[in-house]
Formats: structure tokens, C-alpha cells, sequence
């Protein structure tokens, strides 16, 4: 279960959503699902090990936004931005960096919505942050027997209330 505290200092549980994602479609379907849903600004933090999926997810995330380029890996780029779909999408990649590394890029200016337009910012690696975004969804890849399990935990009512619209036998279809 996430934990969110509310202004009043108390904590607020919400239920994490864990869905198996037999293969790399699926993978794509619940990225676009989510790029179809998630409000904007939205931050995603991904976590997960080499090859989990996380790139994948985000280049559904992109279909969904109705972003027609290609979605590519910001591993050597650190950030790469779409903004032609309903909402911009900011793709970040955190592998190589270490914290002081990650602090001196100011990546907040992309969630504080000051110096960007606001958006969805999936940030893969999101670990190696020295001060988490607040209110972000946490996405966890870990290996399956078949494909992967990815776990949606958020941390706010919003995030809830749309986890909870999500069918995850729709995912296993052809289309969402």
C-alpha cells in the first residue's frame, strides 16, 4: 500500500494495484491506458531492473498522449520531450547518474510547472532522486513467471480513483 500524509498530518492509505503483463503488448496496453487517463500533471516514478519493461511502458504512455513520434530512451540524452499530444510528455532516464549528478540537472522544474508546461513526466531509474516529486505515482517492474508484475502505487486520491477504473483483463485484449 502507498502512504500519502495529508495536511493534517495524518496518513492516508490507498491500495496499490498489481497487474502480470504476460508480454511486451500488454505492456503497451496499460502504458496507453494510462497515457489515455492520467491527469496532467501526472509524475511517474519507475523502478525496475535493466530490460523490465519501464522504456516500454513509456512508449505506450506516448501512444495513449497521441504522441506520433518515436519514443525512444533517454539513457545518453537524460531527457527526451514530446509535446505534440494532449499533454506534453517528459521521458527521463536516470541510469548512469549518480545524486549529485541527478541534483545538478533541476528536474523539479519539470513537475513544479514554472519553467515547463505541465505534463506527464515518467522518470525510469527514479531511485537515484534525491528528493522524490510529491504526489507521484510509483510504477514497479519486477520479473513473472510469465512477462513481468507491475505494481501502480499512489499516493494521492486522484491516482486512487483512477487505478481503481482500471480492468486488467482488459489489458490481456487486442485493443484497450
Amino acid at each position: 500500500m502507498g502512504k500519502h500524509g495529508d495536511r493534517g498530518g495524518s496518513m492516508t492509505e490507498f491500495s496499490a494495484t498489481t497487474i502480470d503483463l504476460p508480454d511486451i503488448a500488454a505492456t503497451d496496453r496499460l502504458g496507453r491506458w494510462l497515457g489515455q487517463h492520467l491527469p496532467c500533471p501526472t509524475v511517474l516514478l519507475l523502478n525496475g531492473d535493466l530490460g523490465s519493461g519501464k522504456t516500454s511502458l513509456v512508449k505506450g504512455i506516448g501512444r495513449g498522449l497521441g504522441i506520433r513520434d518515436e519514443i525512444d530512451s533517454p539513457t545518453f540524452t537524460l531527457v527526451n520531450e514530446y509535446v505534440e499530444g494532449r499533454s506534453p510528455l517528459y521521458h527521463m532516464d536516470l541510469y548512469r547518474l549518480n545524486a549529485a549528478d541527478v541534483a545538478s540537472l533541476y528536474l523539479a522544474h519539470y513537475w513544479d510547472g514554472i519553467e515547463y508546461p505541465p505534463g506527464i513526466v515518467a522518470i525510469e531509474w527514479a531511485e537515484r532522486l534525491g528528493t522524490l516529486p510529491p504526489d507521484a505515482l510509483l510504477v514497479t517492474f519486477v520479473p513473472a513467471i510469465a512477462g513481468r508484475r507491475v505494481t501502480l502505487s499512489p499516493t494521492t486520491p486522484v491516482h486512487a480513483a483512477l487505478l481503481e477504473t482500471l480492468t486488467p483483463h482488459a489489458l490481456l485484449a487486442d485493443e484497450v
